[in-house]
């Protein structure tokens, strides 16, 4: 049974295939709104026999900035993409979603960033 959600969770986290990543979705947690930006970052790798590139890293809202590796990346090799979330609109849960355009994909690779924010602290 192990072997099978290890299989499972193998399975989930590579696209295709192509791209796997280390995590489809980062929870910060609960967060003060004084946390002001909060940052995380998704690292996956090439598993695939050709050099793979990263066209377009979409977020969901203007509150969220996002930087990736822009050079392709040789098989076998790593990339990444980082999230910036601007902790600034109030106190909410939040659930960012990042769509990653791959020259390997032809739909994006969808990412979340999570997490709720508090007031007056965690």
């Amino acid at each position: 049974m192990k072997s099978i959600i290890a299989l499972f969770l193998s399975l989930a986290l590579t696209a295709g295939g192509v791209a796997g990543f280390d995590k489809l979705v980062h929870d910060f947690g609960t967060v003060s709104q004084k946390d002001c930006k909060l940052s995380c970052t998704f690292t996956f790798s090439n598993d695939s026999e050709e050099p793979v590139s990263i066209f377009a890293v979409i977020s969901s809202c203007g509150c969220t900035d996002v930087t990736w590796t822009r050079e392709p990346i040789a098989p076998g090799a790593k990339g990444s993409v980082s999230a910036t979330y601007s902790n600034d609109e109030g106190p909410y849960p939040f659930d960012k979603v990042l769509r990653v355009y791959t020259s390997s994909q032809k739909k994006p690779i969808v990412l979340h960033i999570k997490g709720v924010v508090k007031k007056n602290g965690k």
